[in-house]
């Protein structure tokens, strides 16, 4: 632009002056007596020489500006070739063309320009059509997950279902009818089709084809075109009706441009006259499967992994990925506020970018990846939009197939992608985009488990990085078991690896600092405590006694179940009912329907039925800096009442989880699992559950329910005796 511009003021320059001189020309009287003729011959003369001082500087202008227009035809047709030879999809081929067409006309110096080559360039690089072979191999699959988790059996098969049913739907044979009045006709196609390998299934009339039809669904239709009372474009209506992704090729022995005309306006796939070859034929039977299976959406699978932190969510995702064969991208949504960051920018902003999701796409070049949306439920949203929302065309099935990018301005195919979303709370998820995905619920691990992760692979993994491969250390089980229970208060392992690794590393600088301390050391529970300190943690129910108005509840979490103490205390007031520990409403009302219903049944429990009229009753839950919310302590909240007010000590080995009626009917609550790995963590011996949760506890693996024993209740007053100390 800027040599452009130079150009245009010496041309303009030099014609001032040019016609400056052509119109001034000298009077003869004061020319020496010169004739008008003879002074305008020496004004052109002069003219003459003064276009030749201009062309020495404007042509060497025109040399820069016809080497530009050079090299702009040659980078023009450097990207022609490119997008030629990258053989994009029709519509994507036809969108680059234009583009390359738009980039021709106009000049390198302005910024659409070079916006342009970039948009090309990233055109080009998507994987369009590259796709990596799933390895349809179930006992591989199988062995990877095994060595990369322990337990998570439920997951794992789940896992292992999807790609069992992968693996029916692949290895299906393409199933084709055959429709024609002749017999013979059914019966060549028949035998040539069947050495194809494909099921072939044969009807001599358009009545047997409409019943074949209703039976069974088909790829692949040939028919003829003329037939008693059935035509070939009834069928053709038929079977587009009914499977719309069935491709229908005709033949006829009547073949006219109207009736071709006619069957590809119905949908027809191809027009075949006879007498044909077969050879025409398994060829386009051979295309018209290669565009309904690359038309026919995949449906790529959404699973929802939910769960506390530290349970293996993420690291599951790509043990996935290796188990299918196929390429692992993550992008993390914690925080994400900007639709953009999914949708991407239009091309007009100024540092325009593509959403996350094709970026990682591109990143792997391939299509059809396994691609985890980490932290979903911390998603954000403010005035630049609900990413969230964004999310929902991804994640539907029905819809992904034709995913838009603002960027890249063209659909892209998502529908091949496999989907893993990650949450802590699947209930935070935006509703709409929940029931897209298929939860699945990660509880936690049990005490064995954790043992059994610990030693197979968290010891061995922080020896190998804490640089003790030549002397490793020797953990024993009761060791491990030790920080489990007394260093650790998780559902997962990630505090439980920490304190391993800081283990690891006291070792490591003994080492470095000693020259002479042991190298073959074997970690024992005394061990433990003098690398790690005294415990932090202890079996809160056990080492306490039973007390009047105290009782053990059991409640669900973000990150896993956790027991709660509920203690009740009376005084003289006025029959005030005082909540404290940062309690939400919902067990608020849970109290004051316990106190309702003790109030109207005191006969029953040996109560004074006056008794709140004289005296206020405080109901307090420790921790109260930890806001508290749910229907679960109902339950646990009457029998702490109970104890109170009739002087009888609540077992505190004995855990209780329900919602209370006024009419003191116990209904079934959540996170049965969670609340039963927190009583085992926190040394109860024995937990009630509402007896509409005996569905949840029967579903449970044995080891999850081991040294526990179990109470189902309908009612309040059928457990009093089985908490209440006489």
């Amino acid at each position: 632009m800027a040599k452009d511009c130079i150009l245009q003021r010496f041309r303009s320059s030099f014609r001032l002056v040019r016609n400056l001189s052509l119109s001034r020309i000298p009077d003869p009287d004061v020319s020496g007596g010169m004739t008008k003729k003879a002074l305008y011959k020496q004004t052109l003369f002069r003219t003459y020489l003064l276009n030749q001082k201009i062309n020495c500087y404007i042509s060497p202008m025109n040399f820069f500006k016809r080497s530009e227009e050079k090299l702009q035809a040659e980078a023009i047709e450097e990207i022609r070739q490119k997008v030629t030879s990258a053989k994009l999809p029709a519509n994507i081929q036809q969108v680059a063309d234009n583009e390359i067409e738009m980039l021709s006309k106009i000049s390198p110096s302005v910024a659409e320009y070079t916006i342009g080559l970039n948009y090309i360039d990233y055109l080009i690089g998507l994987p369009w059509n590259k796709k990596t072979e799933d390895v349809l191999d179930l006992e591989r699959a199988e062995k990877i997950l095994n060595e990369r988790h322990y337990g998570l059996q439920e997951i794992k098969e789940r896992i292992l279902e999807h790609l069992a049913v992968k693996i029916l739907v692949t290895h299906k044979k393409p199933r084709i009818l055959v429709v024609d009045d002749e017999p013979i006709v059914v019966r060549n196609l028949d035998h040539m089709l069947k050495k194809e390998g494909y099921a072939v299934v044969g009807a001599n009339s358009g009545k047997e084809a409409f019943k074949k039809l209703e039976e069974f669904d088909f790829d692949i239709v040939i028919t003829d075109l003329k037939m008693e009372k059935i035509s070939g474009l009834d069928v053709l209506e038929k079977a587009k009706h009914k499977y719309p992704d069935t491709q229908v090729i005709m033949i006829t022995g009547y073949a006219s441009v109207d009736s071709a005309v006619d069957s590809i306006k119905k949908g027809a796939f191809h027009y075949i006259a006879k007498p044909f070859k077969l050879e025409e034929v398994r060829e386009t039977v051979q295309k018209a499967l290669e565009k309904k299976f690359s038309t026919k959406s995949t449906k790529g699978s959404v699973l929802c992994f939910a769960g506390p932190p530290g349970t293996g969510k993420t690291s599951l995702g790509k043990a996935v990925a290796d188990a299918l064969g196929r390429k692992f991208a993550r992008i993390s949504l914690g925080g994400i506020k900007d639709e953009a960051e999914i949708r991407g920018h239009r091309r007009t902003y100024a540092g325009a970018m593509p959403g996350r999701i094709i970026e990682e796409i591109n990143r792997v070049e391939s299509s059809n990846p396994v691609l985890m949306l980490d932290e979903l439920d911390k998603i954000g949203q403010d005035f630049k939009g609900d990413p969230a929302s964004a999310l929902l065309e991804v994640l539907d099935p029905e819809q992904n197939h034709n995913f838009i990018d603002h960027y890249i301005d063209v659909p892209f195919d998502l529908s091949s992608v496999m989907f893993i979303v990650t949450a802590n709370i699947a209930d935070n998820v935006q509703d709409a985009l929940r029931d897209r995905m298929e939860v699945i619920e990660f509880s936690g691990y049990t005490e064995d488990e954790k043992l059994n992760i610990a030693l197979q692979y968290l010891v061995p993994k922080q020896i190998h990085e804490k640089g003790l491969s030549d002397f490793q250390p020797e953990f024993t089980p009761d060791a491990v078991l030790k920080i489990i229970q007394e260093y650790t208060h998780e559902a997962g392992i990630r505090n439980l690896e920490r304190q391993i690794a800081t283990v690891c590393r006291k070792i490591a600088t003994d080492f470095v600092h000693t020259s002479a301390a042991p190298r073959q050391i074997k970690i024992t529970p005394e061990a433990v405590e003098s690398y790690l300190g005294a415990g932090k943690y202890y079996f809160e129910v056990a080492d306490e006694q039973n007390r009047i108005g105290v009782a053990t509840g059991l409640v669900w979490t973000e990150v896993g179940g956790a027991i709660i103490f509920v203690e009740a205390a009376k005084m003289k007031g006025k029959g005030e009912l005082i909540l404290t520990g940062s309690l939400g409403n919902v067990m608020r009302e849970s109290a004051q329907a316990a106190l309702s219903y003790i109030r109207s049944n005191a006969a029953a429990f040996n109560i004074d039925e006056n008794f709140f009229e004289s005296q206020d009753i405080h109901v307090h839950v420790p921790a109260g800096a930890i806001p508290k919310d749910g229907p679960s302590a109902g339950a646990t909240i009457a029998i702490s009442l109970i104890s109170l007010l009739t002087g009888r000590p609540a077992r505190r080995d004995v855990a209780v989880s329900g919602e209370l009626t006024l009419t003191g009917r116990i209904l079934p609550v959540g996170g049965a699992k969670e609340k039963l790995l927190a009583a085992r963590r926190a040394g109860v011996k024995s937990v009630v559950m509402p007896f509409k949760n005996r569905v949840d506890l029967d579903n449970l693996p044995q080891d999850v329910k081991k040294g526990l024993e179990l109470h189902l209740a309908d009612r309040i007053e059928d457990i009093v005796e089985l908490v209440l100390v006489k």
